[in-house]
Formats: structure tokens, C-alpha cells, sequence
């Protein structure tokens, strides 16, 4: 299993029960998920870019992503119902640890002009959403392959938990935060 996993369960579950006077091992804020958005734009993208960026996020999450699909048309985006319009990957158990683990400790330092990540990108619930510009931070990319230079949304989920815990938790597993 991963590094980040056996460190949450060997010490971080401990010290989450110490800090917050929880009595249950049950309330302690766990990983739930991690969802991976890609979206795509019609006016720069041909055939083969979709197909480029399909494979991108195959080898970067090592899972088959959707493609998901517009519910209704909006005019303004030109965009009608049941039009493609990007992909998305959701990650649990053992390819989550593993995601979260490369991302924090091989793709995030590898950002150029990084200097960490505000307290406020983790919402009300503990979830933590983060933005990527460039998907080439990702050390199983090949540089030559690449024809379209795309960004993804990444959300953490977790299951239980709030702002004050769940910041507690990503600072525990090393997420890089300014403060």
C-alpha cells in the first residue's frame, strides 16, 4: 500500500482522536474519494486531441475515464444537450492512496512558481479542491507526445468532517499549504 496510507492509519488516526477529544475512532475525517475533471473545448480540439487527452488521464490516474455529457443546452456556450464536453475519473481505496501520494510528493513540487496552496481551497464540508493549469507536471507524461497542453480539476472527498479537521488531516499528509 502506499506511504501516505500507512502513515494515516499508524499515527495520524491517533493523533486526529488525541487533538479533537473524539471518542470513536468512527468520526475521524477519512478518505472517501479523489475526482479527476477534465474539460474540453470545442474551438482549439480536433478528433485526435480528445483521444490525446483520454490517454493522458489513463496514464496519469491508471483508470479509464467517462466522458461525461451536457444535461441541457446553453446558448451562450454553444453548447446543446447530450454534447460531450469533457472526462472525468473517480479514484478509491488503493489508486487513490497511490494518486494522492504522486501528487503531493512528486507532481505538486514540480509546478513552476510554487509557493504552496491557500487554506481556503478546502470548503465547508473538508472537501479540498485544487486547479492544475498543466497536466505535464506529471512525471508519466511524455514530453514528446504531447499536442495539447490541458488543465484538471482535482477534488479530494471526504467522508465526515470540517474545515478545521480536515485542514488538521492534509497537513498531517504533507499537502502543501501556505500557513
Amino acid at each position: 500500500m502506499s506511504t501516505l496510507y500507512n502513515l494515516y492509519k499508524t499515527k495520524i488516526v491517533k493523533k486526529i482522536l488525541v487533538k479533537f477529544k473524539y471518542t470513536s475512532i468512527m468520526q475521524v475525517p477519512k478518505l472517501n474519494k479523489i475526482v479527476i475533471n477534465v474539460g474540453i473545448n470545442y474551438k482549439n480540439l480536433n478528433k485526435k486531441n480528445y483521444l490525446n487527452i483520454l490517454e493522458n488521464l489513463k496514464i496519469i490516474t491508471c483508470q479509464k475515464p467517462i466522458l461525461t455529457k451536457s444535461k441541457k443546452s446553453i446558448s451562450n456556450f454553444k453548447i446543446r444537450t447530450g454534447m460531450a464536453i469533457g472526462y472525468k475519473v473517480t479514484l478509491r481505496r488503493k489508486n487513490m492512496w497511490n494518486f494522492l501520494d504522486k501528487l503531493i510528493f512528486i507532481a505538486i513540487p514540480r509546478i513552476r512558481d510554487f509557493r504552496g496552496y491557500n487554506s481556503n481551497i478546502i470548503d465547508i464540508n473538508g472537501n479540498l479542491n485544487i486547479g492544475i493549469r498543466e497536466h505535464t507536471i506529471f512525471p508519466e507524461i511524455i514530453y514528446e507526445n504531447i499536442k495539447y497542453i490541458h488543465g484538471m480539476n482535482i477534488s479530494i472527498v471526504l467522508n465526515n468532517g470540517f474545515k478545521k479537521e480536515s485542514y488538521y488531516l492534509f497537513k498531517k499528509l504533507n499537502f502543501p499549504f501556505l500557513n
